[in-house]
This record gives C-alpha cells, structure tokens and sequence, in this order.
C-alpha cells in the first residue's frame, strides 16, 4: 500500500499556516479537483479524496494536534501500516488501554471534533447568470435574485421563542459532545460523540421559535446588484465575499459564487482577448484592391484590401477586440476574408473573364506556375 503523503503538502502550506490560510488552501484545491469540473477524471477524483481527508484533519484543532505529534497513527490506527502493535513497551508505569485512547483524544470515536460553541463561516451559495455578447464585452450592471439563509429575525438568531431563554446543556456542559467508556478484553475504551440531550448544540430551548421552529435561522430571497466587468468570458466567476449563507456562532458569511454563461454573437467568435469574423469580398476587390466597410464591436470601421489578396488572408485591427479585465487595453479584432467567385454570369461577362484569362502569364499566376513546377 503506497504511504500517505503529508497534509500540509497536500494542501501546499506549511505548519505555521493559520486557520484562515488552511481554508483558503483547501477551497482553491476542492474547486480544482471537484469531479464535477473533472468528469470521468479518475486521478482528479483521488486529489479531490486527498485534499479533503487533508482538510478534516488540518481544520480540527485536536485533531491537527494529534497529527503534527504523531502523524496519521494519531487521527487513523489504520493509516500507519502497522498499528499500535507492539508500540506500548515503551511506557513504562501507570498507563492502562484508557489512558492511551485518552492520550490520542478519543479518535476512535469518529465525526467531527470542531466544538459546539466555535465560530462557523456559513456555506458559499452559487448562481449562475447568463448576459448577452456585448454585455460580456463593454461591461454592464445586473439584478439578481437568490436565497441564502440568514439569522431569524424573529429570534435574533437565538432559536428561542421571545421572551424565553436558551439555558446551557446540563449533560454536555455546553459543548456539545460527551464521552462514553466501556470495558474490553483489551480494556477500557473511550469514545467521544454528540451529545444526545441536546443534539450537539450544547444548548437547550425550552420554547422554539415559531418562526425557525428552534433552528436561529430561515431561508430569505435576496436581491443584488452585480458589477459585471468589461471582457468578462463565459464561465467565469464572480465572488461576492459575505454575500452566502450566514455564519454559526458569530463566524463570517460564507460568499455569493457567480458562474457566468455568455450568449454566443452572429458574427463574431471570441479567442482569449481577440475577436474574430470572416467575410466574403468580390472576386474583383481582391485583385483590384479596394477599401471595405468592415463591422466592429464599436461600430462600422474601415479596412483596406491590398492588390492581390488571396482568400483565407486574415488582416489585425488593432485594438478592437476585447477589452482585458482588471487590466488595460483591447484585444485585437481578427478579420478573414473570403473571395467568392461570381455565379449566373451572362454570356459578356464570361467573355469578359475569358478575355482576361487570355490576357494573364504566369507572371499573375505565381502559385499556379510554381505547382505546375513542382509536377
């Protein structure tokens, strides 16, 4: 069985990070990995298993506690690869099957060991938000609506009815977690798990609150205005920090995540900060040379044709493409002309075209003679 690499390399930080940090790290890491940004990715699935069991581990206090003492034989018996066989000789004294089960905080008792009582951030909520071609483009303003939990506002969060008050639980102390022991073969064992008075909470409600039925919470419909930034691209995001679901315990609103889907233009295809389109010109404007009227993403603009151009000749306005987000300045807009050959010509015309063919060398026709070369 291959080892288990370190958490803190795992998550790319080190023992010194802070918890904001190990959230941060986790967060960026889930949402690259998640399968659902990777279907049917196999090795992604594994990273996305990896960082999370690293993330349980690193974002509990006792647990993290036990592992920078004693690695993953601290937070899993299983993940040492040789258990505790063996390894109690070297205590010498007073220890018994309890106290070691005590030393390592009663990890054999499962679920989350984040306390009753502790700051909380609240979960992001996502949306997703489709704007036109040219909204994308220039920028624009946008109402959304969405739900997010918030703190009832008929209890203050509370979960108390008015009037009434929310004692502490007696069995738990208010922690929300109690131990129990019972006797093995191999002694006594020690296992931690939310308290069964109280539901984990560490509190007690006497009267629910109508409102939330006891929760402190309730689903409210939001509405916001977003800045949508000039050259924005279809499927990006848009993070509205504190704008998700409400915090336990005092900790932070979680953030408001805006996927962004962008309608496709008629005309013009998007490739990073460039804008690109074909159009057809007449057999005569490309070998004559002539001026065009082209489209632009800010109005008509003109484009010269040079003498001679071949179809499929792509010509660079400067500075018409898409304008870069944060930054300064446009993309290029990229335009590929394409000649089309006249049809239901009258018996003149063609004698025209046969007059002129008659009149060309391979001086007019290089690439036609250098093919003929070439045979």
């Amino acid at each position: 069985m291959a080892e288990k690499r370190d958490c803190y390399e795992i998550l790319g930080i080190n023992k010194n990070a802070t918890e904001d940090e190990i959230k941060k790290a986790y967060r960026r890491l889930a949402k690259q990995y998640h399968p659902d940004a990777n279907p049917g990715d196999k090795a992604a699935e594994e990273k996305f298993k990896e960082v999370n069991e690293a993330y349980s581990i690193l974002s509990d206090s006792e647990k993290k506690s036990n592992y920078d003492r004693f690695g993953y034989a601290g937070v899993d018996p299983s993940a040492g690869g040789g258990g505790f066989g063996g390894g109690f000789s070297g205590f010498s004294g007073g220890f018994d099957m309890g106290d070691i089960f005590d030393m390592f905080g009663g990890m054999f008792g499962g679920g989350s060991r984040t306390r009753a009582n502790s700051a909380r951030q609240g979960e992001d909520v996502g949306l997703r938000l489709t704007v036109d071609f040219n909204e994308a483009l220039f920028g624009c303003k946008k109402d959304v609506s969405y739900n997010r939990v918030e703190k009832c506002a008929e209890c203050g969060g509370s979960g108390a009815a008015k009037g009434t008050n929310v004692s502490t639980c007696r069995k738990c102390g208010g922690t929300g977690r109690v131990n129990t022991q019972r006797r093995t073969p191999f002694g006594v064992m020690q296992s931690v798990g939310a308290c069964d008075e109280c539901g984990g909470t560490g509190k007690k409600i006497e009267t629910p609150c109508r409102e939330c039925r006891g929760s402190g919470y309730t689903r409210k419909s939001r509405k916001l205005e977003v800045n949508i930034p000039a050259g924005i691209d279809n499927g990006q995001r848009i993070v509205l920090h504190g704008q998700g679901d409400a915090g336990a315990n005092g900790g932070p609103n979680g953030d408001l995540v805006i996927l962004i889907s962008v309608r496709p233009h008629k005309l013009f295809v998007r490739d990073g900060f460039n804008l690109m389109f074909e159009m057809p010109i007449s057999f005569t404007d490309a070998a004559l040379g002539a001026k065009i009227t082209i489209p632009t993403p800010d109005g008509s603009g003109e484009l010269t044709i040079p003498e001679g151009t071949q179809t499929g000749s792509t010509f660079n306005v400067r500075g018409k493409g898409v304008p870069k987000v944060n930054g300064s300045g446009r993309g290029d807009l990229l335009v590929t002309v394409r000649v089309e050959t006249p049809k239901g010509l009258s018996r003149k015309q063609k004698e025209l075209l046969e007059d002129l063919d008659d009149s060309c060398t391979d001086k007019n026709y290089p690439k036609r003679k250098a093919f003929e070369t070439k045979l």
